[in-house]
């Protein structure tokens, strides 16, 4: 009987990182892809992204409708508890082996938790890390905790989930999975990225992709409006945002967003660009600015450089692409100054990415394939020796 492995995706973000090990799980003879949509993939508001799945060609297995309308704390919280009760009844139908699942978002704790309760071992993609600005910092080593395989994408990272008592043999340092749509997909050429956008790119550009802080409740208006209005200082700078995802305050940022590009042609919007485009536009852009994972993990690669706002991402590890600021007008301004700089432009040619360089998605399927399941769910703590508490 083949081994029965339940992908679950909310976001578009973790999808695209995701498609690649989807696709090899789905083509291996002796492996069953059970796939389950959640979050903001069910709505309308966020680009209804099922759809796309779908046309790459994965088969839904169970879609788990979660995400309210409100994007208060209390919203959140319900979402989470509705995601539950959703999650309960696809395992309950599906009766999986193992259960995947990538990162640190609350549909993700949902669906950890009710894999947890019906005793289905977890495998956790991209653990150890720390981003001591967001909640999302407290989920992840959550999910940690409730899993049973860890794939992590630095040494560093691997040895933080050791140190969070889980067992050495289990924790396996295979590199981030955004690096393998780098190398495997055909990324657009300049040309037809600005076709497909309907956007012009100028002769300097930005990405810009910005997320509430949720930790800073109450705070992400003034956030982003000193972003913006250090953007509004630039002459002459194509803008392309991409905006907010279903976190607290995230309907607050796409609304500035909107108002922000209605009167200005130099500068564009999306909910959701995908992944092809989406790295395309990383390639092609003179930097990405904002506090999203992509400009730590993604970017280097791209050799693209980055402006890393505030404490959102705060804890990773990163490359000498990355520029970091603080939240205020003045130091945004000057890691724009350096950005643009020739000198800093020119190192990025040599920029190598501290999250490898590809094949995550085999390695993580082959693991997924040969690990024993047997008396997976009965864990140990892993206690660290004097020495290594000492160091």
């Amino acid at each position: 009987m083949n081994r029965k492995i339940c992908v679950v995706t909310g976001s578009r973000a973790e999808y695209g990182l995701l498609y690649w090990l989807l696709s090899n799980i789905n083509k291996a003879p002796d492996l069953e892809l059970q796939l389950v949509v959640t979050g903001m993939h069910l709505s309308p508001e966020f680009g209804l992204t099922v759809e796309q799945i779908r046309k790459d060609g994965f088969v839904v297995a169970r879609e788990v409708e979660m995400l309210l309308s409100s994007d208060s704390a209390v919203g959140v919280t319900k979402s989470t508890g509705l995601g539950m009760i959703g999650f309960a009844d696809a395992f309950n139908a599906l009766e999986p082996d193992i259960v995947v699942l990538l990162g640190d978002r609350f549909e993700l704790l949902a669906a950890a938790s009710a894999a947890l309760f019906a005793v289905i071992p977890i495998a956790h993609i991209h653990g150890g890390e720390v981003t001591t600005g967001a909640f999302d910092d407290s989920i992840r080593h959550s999910i940690t905790k409730m899993s049973h395989l860890h794939f992590t994408a630095t040494e560093i990272y691997r040895r933080r989930v050791i140190q969070l008592g889980e067992g050495a043999r289990r924790v396996f340092n295979v590199g981030a999975l955004g690096i393998d749509s780098i190398h495997r997909l055909s990324l657009l050429s300049k040309s037809e990225l600005e076709s497909a956008l309907g956007f012009k790119l100028g002769v300097q550009s930005l990405l810009v992709t910005f997320h509430p802080v949720t930790l800073e409740p109450g705070r992400a208006q003034h956030s982003f409006g000193t972003l913006l209005d250090a953007l509004a200082k630039l002459d002459g700078v194509s803008l392309v945002f991409t905006k907010a995802n279903a976190d607290t305050e995230g309907r607050i940022i796409n609304d500035m967003i909107d108002d922000y590009v209605l009167s200005r042609p130099q500068a564009v919007a999306y909910t959701s660009l995908g992944q092809l485009k989406y790295l395309s536009a990383l390639k092609y852009v003179s930097g990405v600015i904002g506090n999203s994972s992509s400009g730590i993990i993604e970017a280097p690669s791209l050799k693209t450089g980055t402006i890393n706002i505030g404490d959102r991402q705060k804890g990773r590890v990163r490359a000498k692409s990355v520029i970091d600021c603080g939240s205020n007008l003045e130091d945004i301004s000057i890691a724009l100054q350096t950005l643009f700089s020739e000198g800093f432009q020119k190192q990025l040619d040599s920029c190598i990415n501290p999250h490898g360089s590809g094949n995550v998605s085999s390695r993580i399927t082959d693991i997924l394939r040969e690990a024993s399941l047997k008396d997976l769910s009965k864990k140990r703590f892993h206690d660290l020796k004097y020495s290594e508490i000492s160091e």
